[in-house]
């Protein structure tokens, strides 16, 4: 039977990224490197001039000391000087110019240091490239005890080999502009080639299809068993590129947090199911004993009105407190937060506690200590650390609540003297639905969500808990929360 091929996502993907980050990198290299290359072009042409302006002021100063010793040329020693670029004549009209700085003149020749300088430039009217060239000439004037003459040097052989050169310098930037142009994109793709294929990889996680061979052994190692079953696979960050470890270990820390909230969604849904299945088949049970002998059955009746109202309010608390962490998860549970004193409502919720529970005895030791937070919940957290000790504490047995204030800190304690809770077990007791206890939780009646109730409303509020417990002598369960400030700064 043939495979029906499937669409490859990877190709959209692919053509994305190599025409869109490929390319803009690719150009966003191109011009640096004719930026560069432009700057070096300006450096060369000013070191170039300098060089020139050098070497023509040695010539002009040659000149001048040969004038000192032998004076002027003869008429027909004009031509011979004219094949060096070198003219030497009397000036004629006011001379026009510039002179040297005075910090450059002790660095000169006195003959040549307080001459005027010009540089005449002939007409480019109707001249070619190199006439013009051949119309430059450096003019130099100098005055001494016999009168002034003129120096005129024409450095066209020099400017023709600074020309050329600089035409070869401009051909080899080129060929490596755009050499570079293509290399530099073949370059980028392969670095940017296991980000491709994460996206590529990532995309292939909701296609449904037949995968072909050459597909699965190019997604091979990558993310294409990252799936609900399979969410503790993980990108090898030791093959990756140097550059790309973060990017890996920031997927692979992305996929543990995933993999540990599926995980518990899984497990939370399972234990809710649970926890609704029994009083639901207990309530059943007891409709069908009515169903087949109860109606007429006085105390079988009575017995199973009793367990039916038992059960769904064991049922009714329940679906209460999974709403409670459903909106908690959600984050649309808005808070009330206000001023209140922690150590009052301590003492409300101890006094509502004695009027519905005579088996156990309470004590307390409160100091006064001001909170912001939300009173309610504070008060739902506090009742839910009761109710655990009056549960879990045999009758006759002490139940104390205690609030003290430190280090910007307000502590509520609930103490009781009941079985405790074995040392493997402390750290479990705030996962949802579990019970250090079994055997005792419909005895109880707790489904395993009262302190991560508590513990949610503690650290939506900033603070935290803290549980010391020991088997047969007690618990102690502590909530900490940060205090409020005076009523002035408030």
């Amino acid at each position: 039977m043939k495979r029906k091929p499937i669409n490859k996502p990877t190709n959209s993907i692919g053509h994305k990224i190599r025409f869109s980050l490929v390319t803009k990198l690719n150009l966003k290299l191109f011009f640096r490197r004719l930026g560069l290359f432009l700057v070096l072009d300006l450096i060369l042409c000013l070191v170039s001039a300098a060089g020139l302006i050098m070497h023509t002021e040695q010539t002009v100063t040659a000149a001048a000391e040969m004038l000192n010793q032998t004076g002027l040329p003869a008429p027909e020693a004009q031509d011979w000087l004219k094949l060096t670029g070198l003219s030497i004549s009397l000036p004629t009209g006011e001379q026009k110019g510039f002179q040297l700085p005075t910090p450059f003149q002790p660095h000169h020749s006195k003959q040549t240091a307080s001459g005027v300088r010009s540089i005449a430039l002939p007409d480019s009217e109707g001249l070619t490239f190199w006439k013009q060239l051949e119309g430059v000439t450096y003019n130099v004037t100098l005055e001494d005890s016999r009168g002034s003459y003129r120096i005129s040097v024409n450095p066209l052989e020099t400017l023709r080999i600074f020309v050329e050169l600089f035409a070869v310098v401009l051909i080899l930037e080129l060929i490596m502009l755009f050499g570079s142009f293509f290399s530099g994109a073949r370059m980028i793709r392969k670095t940017l080639r296991p980000i491709e294929e994460l996206a590529e990889t990532a995309q292939n996680l909701t296609t449904d299809g037949v995968f072909s061979p050459e597909q699965l052994e190019v997604l091979a190692g990558k993310l294409d068993n990252i799936n609900a079953a399979k969410l503790d696979t993980r990108i090898s960050v030791g093959d990756t590129q140097s550059e790309l470890k973060t990017l890996a270990s920031a997927i692979n820390g992305m996929l543990d947090r995933i993999n540990e909230s599926y995980r518990s969604q899984v497990r939370f849904v399972s234990d809710a199911s649970h926890e609704l299945r029994t009083p639901i088949s207990v309530i059943q049970g007891y409709a069908n004993l009515l169903d087949r002998w109860g109606k007429n059955d006085q105390k079988t009746l009575q017995e199973s009105i009793d367990a039916i109202k038992d059960e769904t309010a064991n049922m009714k608390g329940l679906v209460e407190q999974l709403l409670f962490l459903a909106r908690g998860d959600n984050n649309t549970m808005a808070l009330q937060i206000e001023r209140f004193e922690l150590s009052a409502l301590a003492i409300e919720v101890l006094r509502e506690t004695q009027m519905i529970d005579g088996g156990h005895e309470y004590d307390s030791d409160v100091t006064p200590v001001f909170i912001m937070a939300d009173k309610s919940l504070i008060k739902q957290a506090t009742r839910i650390l009761i109710d655990n000790a009056m549960k879990y504490s045999p009758s006759g047995k002490r139940i104390t609540i205690s609030v003290s204030g430190a280090d910007s800190s307000a502590r509520l304690t609930v103490q009781d003297e009941g079985i405790g809770i074995a040392p493997e077990a402390v750290p479990q007791i705030f996962d949802r639905f579990f019970r250090a206890d079994e055997s005792r939780a419909r005895a109880t009646g707790g489904t395993g969500l009262g302190l991560s109730i508590a513990k949610w409303i503690t650290e939506r509020h900033g603070g935290h808990m803290e549980v010391l417990s020991r088997q047969d002598i007690g618990t102690r369960i502590s909530i900490m929360l940060p205090t409020a400030p005076e009523a002035s700064e408030t």
